[in-house]
């Protein structure tokens, strides 16, 4: 069920190699193609549902999901200390880059440089979705450098050497928050590949995604966690517990009885208790009779005998089958009724 071929992730793989290394590309491609230095400059870790949305659909998206729950091997403690190690290096560097922020805030004007970035988030949200609208979208890499040619101001450049105490903390949360979404996936994966259907989960998160955009061009207010909300359903509609969640229904006569004990007293067939037929007991009897050998003033049994009593079995048999062939014609009209009624 958790098998998936998730469009970003199954790229990468193919250029990667290796569960680790995928990992670490996934989660650290927002901060290799500048989709993480963007939101930072657009105000999206402003506030916390900001923090929230950036770290659970940026850093710990349906592309992080698919890596670990599809391609990735091992316990869960040992996919969990490769997310812990790959973690470390994620936070680290988003820390930096939120460092380095406010000197490229100085050479870009930024009311321009906010709709690149909304426009990039909508893009990854389009790549997510389909692998075929993604072959015909530029990569967020080129966005985000045509926003930056767009944006540029050169002559406003300040090296800021002071960075915003404020806004590294905010990054280093959104990429803790990414990572600890991670881990906890890791840690659950043995049950959440039983329950959730990575393909669901991976469109559900692309809406959520591609709702990101509309905070970061203030066209919903920021401090409403919309894109949480569509996160949220997303996450229900993807569980499909399947066969895990049907019920076996017990044998009428003991509804206490387990589904092997309910198919054995279903493929008995009760006749006095013994659970033999007449036939059955009638043969059985004759054999044993035969076994015991004449009695005193008996007749020894001979051959003639036997099948003069097997003869009688099968005309029993058959008187059997006629008695069930006419219970189960009951009601029914023959050839010789005549004509059938209408409503028959």
């Amino acid at each position: 069920m958790s098998s998936s071929r998730h469009p970003v992730a199954y790229r990468l793989e193919r250029q990667v190699g290796g569960k680790t290394k995928l990992l670490a590309t996934v989660m650290g491609l927002p901060l290799v193609d500048g989709i993480f230095p963007a939101m930072v400059l657009a105000g999206a870790l402003d506030t916390w549902a900001g923090i929230v949305q950036v770290g659970l659909l940026v850093f710990g998206g349906s592309a992080t999901v698919a890596v670990i729950l599809a391609e990735m091997d091992g316990t869960p403690r040992e996919q969990a200390a490769s997310v812990l190690l790959v973690g470390t290096g994620i936070i680290a560097i988003a820390a930096l880059e939120a460092a380095f922020a406010p000197t490229i805030e100085s050479v870009l004007n930024m009311h321009v440089f906010e709709r690149f970035a909304a426009l990039v988030i909508a893009a990854i949200a389009a790549k997510t979705a389909s692998a075929r609208i993604g072959e015909y979208l530029p990569s967020p890499g080129i966005i985000i450098g045509l926003g930056m040619l767009a944006s540029l101001q050169p002559a406003g450049f300040e090296l800021v050497t002071d960075p915003n105490v404020t806004r590294v903390v905010h990054a280093i949360a959104a990429a803790g928050s990414g990572v600890a979404f991670a881990l906890v996936v890791a840690l659950l994966a043995p049950r959440l590949r039983e329950v959730v259907d990575i393909d669901r989960f991976r469109f559900g998160s692309a809406v959520a995604l591609g709702v990101l955009p509309l905070s970061i061009l203030h066209v919903v207010d920021s401090d409403a966690p919309l894109a949480l909300a569509v996160l949220a359903v997303a996450v229900l509609l993807a569980l499909d517990p399947g066969e895990h969640g049907e019920v076996v229904e017990s044998s009428d006569d003991d509804p206490g009885a387990t589904p092997a004990e309910a198919a054995a007293a279903d493929a008995k067939t009760v006749t006095d208790g013994s659970g033999r037929s007449d036939g059955s007991r009638l043969e059985a009897g004759v054999l044993a009779d035969v076994s015991d050998g004449p009695g005193e003033g008996q007749t020894p049994v001979t051959a003639g005998h036997i099948a003069e009593a097997s003869r009688d079995v099968d005309l029993l048999s058959d008187d059997e089958g006629d008695e069930d062939t006419g219970k189960a014609d009951y009601g029914y009209p023959t050839e010789s009724d005549g004509e059938r009624k209408p409503w028959l």
